[in-house]
């Protein structure tokens, strides 16, 4: 998630854990830790590839942010010598914090590597969009009450009532994608469109739009479902890949890289004498938010190069028309997108 919803979230988790007893110093450690695992975006990688998909790697682990909590105890009880009674708890809070960032990271579609440095596959359930103000703002609500009452109960009320709604609109996320998916897979297939994979997640800062993405061999296909639509039907865009373009170039590293950490979930194309690797789970079509130069391609042959990320030009003119799709079935489906075959 963005970084001001897992600073909300750590302040809310640690207001929850210890605010009765330490006051705003709970929510002010929370935001902290809260903010920690993502400041390895600071730290440069080597190329491209590896700064994408060693984001959310080690700094997400949880036995290294098992790691760090004796640390941070330490650091806590040097400032505030008069709490070390609540030792195990500052311990307990700390982990929590660190943990709740994880989780929540996983669902997610980037892909967080909780259990690096033992299994670096990225976990990248999909049920809620990177920024999401449904799940945010009853954590802040809950935490800025708490700031204002933290002298009586009810501002450790008003937290925990913020904290369990955001986690039953996370749980929402995840029976609505359940739903969403079997939906599609049922629609899709009374088509006659096969495919290899096929993912269900949120639009932009909402649950109730869901993109549905499918990825066969040489295509890969784009549609759109609302929560408000008479018909249970999902129309899709069919889009072309060309992943014969990755031949010789099987064991380039990025190349590897990006197959795995998309799960499959990717694109390949020719662009001004690059070969390009699109991850097709971030963005719309055609603004996706991480593309990759691997490879330069000349006299029919592909030569490796070191990856190369391409600036993403994003089409913000194109959001009211996806958001408008919510509520009216008649908006086209792929908004702002003409031209493309939906055949089979």
């Amino acid at each position: 998630m963005d970084l001001v919803t897992q600073v909300v979230l750590g302040s809310a988790v640690s207001s929850a854990l210890i605010g009765h007893k330490v006051g705003a110093r709970a929510v002010a450690w929370g935001a902290i830790c809260g903010a920690v695992p993502d400041l390895d975006v600071l730290i440069p990688m080597g190329d491209a590839v590896a700064n994408f998909t060693y984001h959310r790697s080690f700094s997400h682990s949880l036995f290294v942010l098992a790691a760090l909590v004796p640390l941070f105890l330490w650091f806590i009880l040097k400032i505030h010598p008069q709490t070390r009674i609540l030792r195990f708890r500052w311990g307990i809070t700390i982990y929590a914090v660190f943990a709740t960032h994880v989780f929540l990271d996983c669902l997610t579609v980037y892909g967080t590597q909780i259990f690096w440095p033992l299994y670096e596959y990225p976990v990248s359930i999909g049920s809620i969009f990177i920024i999401d103000p449904a799940y945010t703002l009853p954590l802040l609500m809950g935490v800025l009450i708490a700031l204002v009452l933290r002298h009586n109960n009810w501002g450790y009320r008003a937290n925990m009532i913020g904290v369990s709604l955001s986690t039953l609109y996370l749980v929402w996320g995840l029976g609505v994608q359940v739903y969403v998916k079997k939906l599609a897979e049922t629609s899709l297939a009374d088509q006659g469109i096969h495919y290899q994979r096929i993912l269900a997640q949120p639009t932009p800062f909402n649950s109730l739009l869901w993109r549905v993405l499918t990825v066969s061999e040489n295509h890969y296909r784009v549609g759109y479902y609302s929560l408000f639509d008479d018909s249970s039907r999902i129309d899709t865009l069919r889009f072309e890949s060309d992943p014969e373009l990755l031949d010789g170039l099987q064991s380039h590293w990025p190349v590897q890289r990006l197959q795995s950490f998309t799960h499959g979930f990717y694109s390949v194309e020719l662009k001004d004498g690059a070969i390009v690797m699109n991850d097709l789970r971030m963005g719309v079509e055609p603004n996706y938010v991480f593309r990759f130069k691997v490879a330069e391609f000349a006299n029919l042959h592909p030569t490796p190069v070191p990856s190369i990320q391409i600036p993403n030009q994003s089409d913000w003119n194109r959001l009211p028309a996806l958001l408008d799709r919510i509520w009216d079935s008649s908006t086209p489906f792929h908004p702002g997108l003409s031209g493309y075959s939906t055949e089979l």
